[in-house]
Protein backbone atom coordinates (compact mmCIF):
# COMPACT_ATOMS: atom_id res chain seq x y z
CA UNK A 1 0.00 0.00 0.00
CA UNK A 2 0.76 3.74 -0.19
CA UNK A 3 3.17 5.25 -2.76
CA UNK A 4 3.91 3.03 -5.79
CA UNK A 5 6.31 5.27 -7.70
CA UNK A 6 6.86 2.95 -10.66
CA UNK A 7 3.14 2.40 -11.17
CA UNK A 8 2.34 6.11 -10.91
CA UNK A 9 5.09 6.92 -13.43
CA UNK A 10 3.69 4.41 -15.89
CA UNK A 11 0.13 5.73 -15.52
CA UNK A 12 1.18 9.36 -15.96
CA UNK A 13 3.21 8.40 -19.04
CA UNK A 14 0.21 6.58 -20.50
CA UNK A 15 -2.60 9.02 -19.59
CA UNK A 16 -1.06 12.38 -18.79
CA UNK A 17 -2.09 14.15 -15.55
CA UNK A 18 -3.98 11.93 -13.10
CA UNK A 19 -5.83 12.39 -9.83
CA UNK A 20 -4.77 10.22 -6.93
CA UNK A 21 -7.16 9.27 -4.16
CA UNK A 22 -5.63 8.02 -0.91
CA UNK A 23 -7.45 6.95 2.24
CA UNK A 24 -5.56 9.07 4.73
CA UNK A 25 -7.56 7.99 7.78
CA UNK A 26 -10.19 5.34 8.48
CA UNK A 27 -12.38 4.73 11.51
CA UNK A 28 -14.65 1.83 12.32
CA UNK A 29 -15.83 -0.65 9.71
CA UNK A 30 -14.66 0.40 6.23
CA UNK A 31 -14.02 -1.46 2.95
CA UNK A 32 -10.23 -0.76 2.83
CA UNK A 33 -7.66 0.50 5.29
CA UNK A 34 -5.66 3.72 5.58
CA UNK A 35 -2.97 3.96 2.92
CA UNK A 36 -5.10 2.37 0.20
CA UNK A 37 -5.12 4.42 -2.99
CA UNK A 38 -6.48 4.60 -6.52
CA UNK A 39 -5.41 6.62 -9.54
CA UNK A 40 -8.00 8.27 -11.80
CA UNK A 41 -7.86 9.85 -15.26
CA UNK A 42 -10.56 11.23 -17.55
CA UNK A 43 -11.90 7.90 -18.81
CA UNK A 44 -10.48 5.27 -16.50
CA UNK A 45 -8.88 4.42 -13.18
CA UNK A 46 -6.41 2.00 -11.59
CA UNK A 47 -6.77 0.38 -8.19
CA UNK A 48 -9.68 0.39 -5.76
CA UNK A 49 -10.54 1.89 -2.38
CA UNK A 50 -13.29 -0.64 -1.84
CA UNK A 51 -15.91 -0.27 -4.55
CA UNK A 52 -19.55 0.67 -4.07
CA UNK A 53 -20.89 4.13 -3.33
CA UNK A 54 -17.64 5.28 -1.71
CA UNK A 55 -15.65 4.56 -4.84
CA UNK A 56 -18.21 6.19 -7.14
CA UNK A 57 -18.01 9.32 -4.98
CA UNK A 58 -14.21 9.19 -5.06
CA UNK A 59 -14.20 8.90 -8.86
CA UNK A 60 -16.49 11.92 -9.17
CA UNK A 61 -14.39 14.08 -6.84
CA UNK A 62 -11.15 12.90 -8.45
CA UNK A 63 -12.30 14.05 -11.87
CA UNK A 64 -13.27 17.43 -10.42
CA UNK A 65 -9.79 17.71 -8.94
CA UNK A 66 -8.26 16.59 -12.22
CA UNK A 67 -10.08 19.43 -14.00
CA UNK A 68 -9.47 22.14 -11.39
CA UNK A 69 -6.05 21.17 -10.09
CA UNK A 70 -7.13 22.06 -6.55
CA UNK A 71 -6.57 19.27 -3.98
CA UNK A 72 -9.48 18.18 -1.78
CA UNK A 73 -9.91 16.55 1.60
CA UNK A 74 -13.20 14.66 1.90
CA UNK A 75 -14.40 13.32 5.26
CA UNK A 76 -17.24 10.85 4.86
CA UNK A 77 -19.30 8.86 7.36
CA UNK A 78 -20.25 5.94 5.14
CA UNK A 79 -23.71 5.45 6.55
CA UNK A 80 -25.17 8.99 6.71
CA UNK A 81 -23.35 10.30 3.62
CA UNK A 82 -23.46 7.31 1.30
CA UNK A 83 -26.10 4.93 2.64
CA UNK A 84 -23.57 2.15 3.21
CA UNK A 85 -24.03 -0.29 6.07
CA UNK A 86 -20.35 -0.40 7.11
CA UNK A 87 -20.83 2.18 9.84
CA UNK A 88 -17.32 3.60 9.67
CA UNK A 89 -15.86 6.77 8.21
CA UNK A 90 -12.99 7.70 5.91
CA UNK A 91 -10.88 10.75 5.21
CA UNK A 92 -9.82 10.89 1.56
CA UNK A 93 -7.09 13.12 0.16
CA UNK A 94 -7.45 13.74 -3.59
CA UNK A 95 -4.64 15.42 -5.52
CA UNK A 96 -3.80 16.05 -9.16
CA UNK A 97 -0.40 14.72 -10.27
CA UNK A 98 1.31 16.02 -13.41
CA UNK A 99 4.54 14.20 -12.53
CA UNK A 100 5.61 11.43 -10.18
CA UNK A 101 6.01 12.71 -6.60
CA UNK A 102 9.22 12.15 -4.63
CA UNK A 103 9.60 9.58 -1.89
CA UNK A 104 9.19 10.38 0.94
CA UNK A 105 6.34 12.75 0.05
CA UNK A 106 5.31 15.23 2.76
CA UNK A 107 2.68 17.84 1.94
CA UNK A 108 0.15 20.04 3.66
CA UNK A 109 -3.40 19.10 2.78
CA UNK A 110 -5.18 21.19 5.39
CA UNK A 111 -4.48 24.46 7.18
CA UNK A 112 -1.63 23.53 9.50
CA UNK A 113 1.27 25.97 9.74
CA UNK A 114 4.24 23.66 10.37
CA UNK A 115 4.76 19.95 9.68
CA UNK A 116 4.81 17.61 12.67
CA UNK A 117 7.49 14.91 12.95
CA UNK A 118 6.06 12.17 10.73
CA UNK A 119 7.58 8.93 9.43
CA UNK A 120 6.27 6.23 7.12
CA UNK A 121 2.61 6.62 6.20
CA UNK A 122 1.05 9.19 8.53
CA UNK A 123 -1.72 11.79 8.50
CA UNK A 124 -1.74 14.26 11.36
CA UNK A 125 -2.45 17.93 11.97
CA UNK A 126 -3.29 18.47 8.33
CA UNK A 127 -0.06 16.96 6.97
CA UNK A 128 0.22 13.73 4.98
CA UNK A 129 3.46 11.80 4.60
CA UNK A 130 3.99 8.76 2.37
CA UNK A 131 6.98 6.65 1.48
CA UNK A 132 7.51 4.44 -1.54
CA UNK A 133 5.89 1.05 -1.07
CA UNK A 134 8.27 -1.89 -0.70
CA UNK A 135 6.75 -5.30 -1.45
CA UNK A 136 6.67 -7.33 1.74
CA UNK A 137 6.88 -10.76 0.08
CA UNK A 138 9.00 -12.21 -2.71
CA UNK A 139 7.15 -15.05 -4.48
CA UNK A 140 8.87 -17.02 -7.24
CA UNK A 141 6.75 -19.10 -9.63
CA UNK A 142 8.75 -21.79 -11.43
CA UNK A 143 7.01 -22.86 -14.64
CA UNK A 144 5.02 -20.95 -17.26
CA UNK A 145 2.58 -23.70 -18.16
CA UNK A 146 -1.18 -23.65 -17.62
CA UNK A 147 -1.06 -23.72 -13.81
CA UNK A 148 1.81 -21.26 -13.61
CA UNK A 149 0.01 -18.81 -15.89
CA UNK A 150 -3.21 -19.17 -13.90
CA UNK A 151 -1.39 -18.61 -10.61
CA UNK A 152 0.39 -15.51 -11.90
CA UNK A 153 -2.95 -14.11 -13.11
CA UNK A 154 -4.39 -14.56 -9.60
CA UNK A 155 -1.41 -13.15 -7.68
CA UNK A 156 -0.18 -10.35 -9.92
CA UNK A 157 -2.89 -7.77 -9.02
CA UNK A 158 -2.26 -8.14 -5.29
CA UNK A 159 -0.31 -5.46 -3.39
CA UNK A 160 2.76 -6.11 -1.25
CA UNK A 161 4.00 -8.98 -3.47
CA UNK A 162 7.08 -8.97 -5.71
CA UNK A 163 6.37 -11.73 -8.21
CA UNK A 164 9.11 -13.42 -10.26
CA UNK A 165 8.09 -15.92 -12.96
CA UNK A 166 10.73 -18.33 -14.27
CA UNK A 167 10.93 -20.80 -17.13
CA UNK A 168 13.60 -22.29 -19.37
CA UNK A 169 12.78 -20.47 -22.64
CA UNK A 170 11.14 -17.20 -23.65
CA UNK A 171 8.62 -18.89 -25.93
CA UNK A 172 7.20 -20.84 -23.00
CA UNK A 173 5.71 -17.67 -21.51
CA UNK A 174 2.32 -16.23 -22.41
CA UNK A 175 2.06 -12.48 -21.85
CA UNK A 176 3.83 -11.49 -18.63
CA UNK A 177 1.57 -9.11 -16.64
CA UNK A 178 2.78 -5.63 -15.83
CA UNK A 179 4.68 -5.57 -12.57
CA UNK A 180 5.77 -9.22 -12.82
CA UNK A 181 9.43 -10.01 -13.44
CA UNK A 182 9.79 -12.63 -16.16
CA UNK A 183 13.05 -14.58 -15.98
CA UNK A 184 14.37 -16.95 -18.67
CA UNK A 185 16.80 -19.47 -17.15
CA UNK A 186 18.01 -22.44 -19.17
CA UNK A 187 19.40 -23.84 -15.90
CA UNK A 188 16.58 -23.31 -13.43
CA UNK A 189 18.46 -24.74 -10.48
CA UNK A 190 21.28 -22.24 -11.01
CA UNK A 191 18.70 -19.42 -11.11
CA UNK A 192 17.57 -20.44 -7.62
CA UNK A 193 20.80 -18.88 -6.33
CA UNK A 194 19.45 -15.47 -7.38
CA UNK A 195 16.28 -15.78 -5.28
CA UNK A 196 16.16 -14.06 -1.88
CA UNK A 197 16.65 -16.46 1.00
CA UNK A 198 13.27 -15.29 2.35
CA UNK A 199 11.49 -16.04 -0.95
CA UNK A 200 8.41 -18.22 -1.23
CA UNK A 201 8.63 -20.70 -4.12
CA UNK A 202 5.95 -22.54 -6.06
CA UNK A 203 7.47 -25.23 -8.30
CA UNK A 204 5.33 -26.48 -11.18
CA UNK A 205 7.53 -26.95 -14.23
CA UNK A 206 6.98 -29.28 -17.19
CA UNK A 207 9.72 -31.68 -16.01
CA UNK A 208 10.01 -33.84 -12.89
CA UNK A 209 13.80 -33.67 -13.26
CA UNK A 210 13.68 -29.86 -13.15
CA UNK A 211 11.27 -29.97 -10.22
CA UNK A 212 13.67 -32.22 -8.30
CA UNK A 213 16.67 -30.04 -9.14
CA UNK A 214 14.78 -26.96 -7.91
CA UNK A 215 13.84 -28.65 -4.63
CA UNK A 216 17.47 -29.68 -4.16
CA UNK A 217 18.69 -26.16 -4.94
CA UNK A 218 16.10 -24.54 -2.65
CA UNK A 219 17.12 -26.76 0.26
CA UNK A 220 20.72 -25.71 -0.30
CA UNK A 221 19.86 -22.03 -0.74
CA UNK A 222 17.30 -21.47 2.02
CA UNK A 223 13.74 -20.23 1.70
CA UNK A 224 10.67 -19.06 3.52
CA UNK A 225 8.47 -21.74 1.94
CA UNK A 226 8.38 -24.15 -1.00
CA UNK A 227 5.32 -25.72 -2.58
CA UNK A 228 5.63 -28.45 -5.21
CA UNK A 229 2.88 -29.53 -7.58
CA UNK A 230 2.32 -33.26 -7.79
CA UNK A 231 0.75 -36.34 -6.30
CA UNK A 232 1.52 -38.15 -3.07
CA UNK A 233 3.35 -40.76 -5.16
CA UNK A 234 5.56 -38.13 -6.77
CA UNK A 235 6.35 -36.63 -3.37
CA UNK A 236 7.27 -40.04 -1.90
CA UNK A 237 9.80 -40.53 -4.71
CA UNK A 238 11.14 -37.00 -4.31
CA UNK A 239 11.56 -37.46 -0.56
CA UNK A 240 13.67 -40.54 -1.16
CA UNK A 241 15.80 -38.81 -3.79
CA UNK A 242 16.29 -35.68 -1.72
CA UNK A 243 17.38 -37.79 1.24
CA UNK A 244 19.88 -39.56 -1.03
CA UNK A 245 21.21 -36.12 -1.98
CA UNK A 246 22.04 -35.51 1.69
CA UNK A 247 19.08 -33.49 2.97
CA UNK A 248 17.79 -34.13 6.49
CA UNK A 249 14.18 -35.31 6.92
CA UNK A 250 13.27 -32.20 8.91
CA UNK A 251 14.41 -29.97 6.06
CA UNK A 252 12.66 -32.05 3.41
CA UNK A 253 9.46 -31.80 5.46
CA UNK A 254 9.48 -28.02 4.93
CA UNK A 255 8.50 -28.60 1.28
CA UNK A 256 4.72 -28.86 0.79
CA UNK A 257 3.46 -31.40 -1.71
CA UNK A 258 0.78 -31.75 -3.00
CA UNK A 259 -0.31 -28.11 -3.15
CA UNK A 260 -3.71 -26.51 -3.68
CA UNK A 261 -7.09 -27.66 -2.47
CA UNK A 262 -8.20 -31.03 -3.92
CA UNK A 263 -11.84 -30.12 -3.23
CA UNK A 264 -11.62 -27.39 -5.88
CA UNK A 265 -10.73 -29.80 -8.67
CA UNK A 266 -7.86 -30.14 -11.13
CA UNK A 267 -8.59 -27.34 -13.57
CA UNK A 268 -5.49 -25.07 -13.73
CA UNK A 269 -7.45 -22.06 -12.47
CA UNK A 270 -8.90 -24.11 -9.61
CA UNK A 271 -5.43 -25.29 -8.61
CA UNK A 272 -4.20 -21.70 -8.80
CA UNK A 273 -7.03 -20.47 -6.56
CA UNK A 274 -6.19 -23.12 -3.96
CA UNK A 275 -2.47 -22.36 -4.05
CA UNK A 276 -3.07 -18.60 -3.86
CA UNK A 277 -5.43 -19.03 -0.91
CA UNK A 278 -2.76 -21.05 0.93
CA UNK A 279 -0.12 -18.41 0.20
CA UNK A 280 -2.34 -15.59 1.44
CA UNK A 281 -3.28 -17.56 4.57
CA UNK A 282 0.38 -18.25 5.20
CA UNK A 283 1.14 -14.55 4.84
CA UNK A 284 -1.61 -13.63 7.30
CA UNK A 285 -0.28 -16.18 9.79
CA UNK A 286 3.23 -14.74 9.49
CA UNK A 287 1.93 -11.22 10.11
CA UNK A 288 0.03 -12.39 13.17
CA UNK A 289 3.21 -13.91 14.62
CA UNK A 290 5.48 -10.99 13.79
CA UNK A 291 6.77 -12.50 10.55
CA UNK A 292 7.94 -15.79 12.05
CA UNK A 293 7.47 -18.98 10.07
CA UNK A 294 8.12 -22.57 10.93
Amino acid sequence: MTLDVARLSALIAAHGPVARVVLARTRGSVPRGAGTSMTVWSDGFDGTIGGGALEWRALSVAREVLASGAPRVEKMPLGPALGQCCGGSVTMVIERLDATPPSPWLRRVEGAAAPPDLTGFAFRDGWLREEEATPARAIWIWGAGHVGAALVSVLSPLPDIALTWVDTAADRFPAVPEGVTGLVAADSAAAMLHAPIAAEHIILTYSHDIDLALCHAALGRGFRSVGLIGSATKWARFRSRLAALGHAPAQIDRIRCPIGDPALGKHPQAIAVGVAAALLSQGSSAEATGGRTA
